[in-house]
């Protein structure tokens, strides 16, 4: 009797890009097999109470911090991600304090662990690294193999380091009254720092206030305040097939699609075509209106809020050009999208001395570009996409410790692309603070 062969899905048949080449396609499809049956990485319940939360945003009332590493990588210390999730909570104390509205919280985590590149091999001549997902860091032959039970490891990697996030944010580190704990200690007494313990000052104020009124803080705190969704980008399309569940892609609450595989009429918009998860779009300079149109026509058919975010990452010389005439092509749809900054990938430079770097100030440049295309068209601005740790680097220029080309090497650790130290990141969160104070302000007077 012969053996019913699955008709494969559309997304399946068309063509995908910056996919691993795997040597044996019988162990691929044994190993997506294997994750076919083990659990969903995230509850389904989770996904839709973020889109509750999007949809918010969409209409106003919310603003978008997600943040994290450029790529993550197996076995990542828990202490480097306390150090992540302490500099998300503070940044979203900060962004509470400048915008008076929600901060959904999207780390950048437990899923970050495949990358696209720009070119299949490196300088050595070794196939590219692509994240952990696909093949190792190490520069030899074996461990640039594109091996398919890296699958399994992420996955695996996934579910740890998820809950590993969920016993921070709903643990004691998560209580408003622990405020000042989350002030890292290489931190503390920069600028920064001390501009946080001032905000912190007047939240404990206000937290005594409400306490004596009788008001439960410990509760609102871990609803309000430290609840965390995941994301990564959708990349490796045998990873994330794998996963889906009743509609859904159980490897994360939110997934995007990145600028290198946005292709209209390729895999990985058809795959999310059918997905419920919210998803994003990284959309760079050479993005057209008509694509704009397209994407929401194709995304997000039945105009549901908060379903589609468009991640504009212009470059600081593109922005003022490119973006406005993108948010008045959406808003022409009657689509209700949110539009997100991503300052980073735009402001990519090699530094004299060969490190892959951003300058602080080219990514405040984007970010202020952002929020004036924003006033420009009457468009929310709806958040911000950082790639950041809460550690000690030296990886960006500029910021609280001046770094310069020569600091570079001391504390350069990223497994791909250059983050924000944790004194840096503290300093954008301030910056677009402002930004969303002024922002507001306008939208009052303009009342």
């Amino acid at each position: 009797m012969a053996t019913a062969t699955k008709t494969p899905a559309k997304w399946e048949t068309l063509p995908a890009k910056q996919q691993p080449t795997y040597e044996d396609e019988a162990e691929v499809r044994a190993v997506t097999d294997e994750l076919k049956s083990l659990p969903g990485l995230v509850d389904p319940n989770d996904t839709d109470r973020l889109l509750a939360k999007l949809a918010k945003v969409a209409e106003g009332k919310g603003f978008i911090l997600q943040a994290g590493n450029c790529a993550e990588e197996f076995g990542t210390p828990i202490a480097k991600l306390t150090n992540l999730i302490k500099i998300i909570l503070q940044m979203t104390m900060v962004l509470l304090w400048g915008g008076g509205m929600e901060i959904v919280k999207l780390v950048r985590g437990a899923g970050q662990y495949a990358k696209p590149r720009s070119a299949d091999t490196d300088k050595s001549g070794r196939k590219s690294y692509r994240g952990d997902m696909v093949n190792g860091l190490e520069e030899t032959d074996e461990a640039r193999r594109h091996d398919p039970q890296r699958l399994l490891t992420a996955y695996r990697e996934s579910r740890a380091t998820w809950a590993e996030i969920r016993r921070l944010t709903t643990g004691g580190m998560a209580d408003l009254r622990w405020i000042h704990n989350w002030n890292l200690e290489f931190v503390a007494n920069t600028r920064q720092g001390r501009l946080y313990e001032k905000v912190a000052g007047i939240i404990d104020q206000a937290i005594s206030f409400m306490e004596a009124c009788g008001v439960d803080v410990r509760g609102m705190s871990a609803t309000q305040v430290a609840e965390v969704f995941t994301s990564h980008e959708a990349l490796v399309l045998a990873y994330e097939g794998a996963l889906l569940r009743n509609g859904y892609d159980s490897s994360a609450h939110y997934l995007w699609i990145g600028e290198r595989t946005r292709q209209l009429d390729h895999a990985h918009v058809e795959f999310f075509r059918h997905v419920r998860n919210p998803v994003g779009i990284k959309v760079g300079p050479g993005t057209t209106p008509e694509e704009i149109r397209a994407y929401c026509r194709l995304l997000n058919p039945h105009n549901i809020p908060g379903k589609l975010v468009f991640v504009s990452r212009m470059g600081a010389t593109n922005i003022d050009r490119v973006l406005p005439e993108l948010m008045r092509a959406a808003a022409e749809t009657g689509c209700p999208v949110i539009w997100q900054c991503d300052p980073m990938h735009g402001n990519t430079i090699e530094s004299v001395s060969g490190f892959k770097t951003r300058r602080i100030k080219s990514i405040k440049r984007e970010i202020k570009g952002f929020f004036r295309a924003c006033a420009i068209t009457g468009t929310h601005p709806g958040g911000v996409h950082l790639e950041l740790t809460g550690d000690d680097v030296t990886e960006c220029l500029g910021g609280h410790q001046d770094i310069q080309d020569a600091d570079l090497h001391r504390e350069y650790t990223t497994a791909c692309d250059p983050r924000l130290n944790a004194g840096q990141s503290l300093q954008i969160a301030f910056y677009v603070a402002k930004l969303l104070r002024q922002h507001r302000q306008n939208l009052t007077l303009a009342a």
